[in-house]
């Protein structure tokens, strides 16, 4: 089986650890159905219609769609937002779409695990009703030969992970408008997505995509989630060795120096935290920057000197062994 996260509110695992799927994801009861799949937009938007008029005919007014987009091979971070989106809304549905125009390297593409059945089992365990299941020529007639409009991520998408995976952000950006689309629920039932906070930059364009494009639905982040050590959970840390999972959790520090300094109102030493990491011999530093978490634009030496006035995000992204793992954490303003 392959090594995979583990649901937020399962008992911790130590970091170093090598989980399988079943340490991760609930298999789904007995007595709660599998979702039903559906390959063609057309038919999904029929099957949440019905759902959606059932659930209005029970009593509920203005009834909530919750969407979960996954690419599949799914995870205890995906199960966690399907489970967020369980507790919020009266229906939930989700994606499973591996789209090629967010892979930079076509073998990265065709080795990407397609796991339907499995990916079906785990949405079922929590709760979700409906999937979103298409195939290349539904997303993208025609693709490759035939020209496709796509959504500019903009300047947003160049900067941090997009400088260095060009195009990933536009790609994104591009799926995720056409899934809200698809999911858009009728009247009187409203639309929230979930995405995880693990991808910052990712939650930063969408929300940027959500109000110029002015499409109506409300974005729910779903917290990061850290091993006891601080770790960011990710898929990626079973690719590493023990000695380079000590070595990752320089990342937490480096950003937890800059949280702190925040919270007390200290400058913020960015060249400090990134000699943190730059100093871990098991570490590729490519980046590690304190920006606004609305824009993505980097703080100023004038706003970094402190006190913070305003949130911001630090993010960092370095190489152990060579896997490439990516950070986050939130800078609050300095008390009043």
């Amino acid at each position: 089986m392959t090594p995979l996260d583990r649901v937020p509110d399962r008992t911790p695992v130590p970091a170093g650890t090598g989980l399988t799927l079943e340490d991760t994801v609930r298999q789904a009861p007995g007595d709660r159905p599998l979702p039903a799949v559906h390959a063609t937009r057309e038919g999904f938007r029929a099957a949440l219609a019905a759902r959606v008029r059932d659930v209005v005919a029970s009593g509920v007014p203005e009834p909530t769609v919750g969407l979960v987009p996954t690419m599949g091979a799914l995870h205890g971070g995906h199960a966690a937002l399907v489970r967020q989106a369980r507790q919020e809304n009266d229906i939930v549905v989700a994606s499973v779409f591996v789209n090629p125009l967010q892979f930079g390297d076509p073998a990265d593409l065709e080795n990407y695990p397609r796991t339907l059945e499995a990916d079906r089992r785990v949405l079922g365990a929590e709760g979700c009703e409906l999937v979103l299941a298409p195939g290349l020529e539904e997303m993208y007639p025609g693709y490759p030969d035939a020209p496709i409009v796509t959504v500019s991520a903009g300047a947003m998408g160049q900067v941090l992970e997009g400088a260095s995976r060009p195009g990933h952000f536009d790609g994104v950006c591009t799926v995720v408008a056409k899934l809200w689309h698809a999911a858009m629920p009728p009247a009187p039932a409203r639309l929230r997505s979930y995405f995880g906070q693990k991808d910052a930059q990712q939650l930063a364009v969408l929300r940027r995509m959500r109000a110029d494009l002015d499409f109506d639905l409300e974005i729910r982040p779903v917290p990061l989630v850290r091993s006891p050590e601080g770790l960011a959970l990710s898929s990626r840390n079973t690719r590493l060795s023990a000695e380079a999972l000590r070595a990752a959790l320089v990342l937490h520090r480096a950003l937890d120096t800059l949280r702190l300094a925040a919270e007390a109102g200290r400058p913020l030493d960015v060249d400090a935290a990134r000699e943190m990491v730059r100093a871990e011999p098991l570490a590729t530093l490519d980046y590690l920057e304190v920006v606004d978490h609305a824009t993505l634009e980097p703080l100023g030496a004038a706003e970094l000197a402190g006190p913070l006035e305003r949130e911001a995000l630090a993010l960092v992204a370095a190489e152990f062994e060579p896997v490439r793992l990516i950070d986050n954490m939130v800078l609050p303003a300095a008390s009043a």
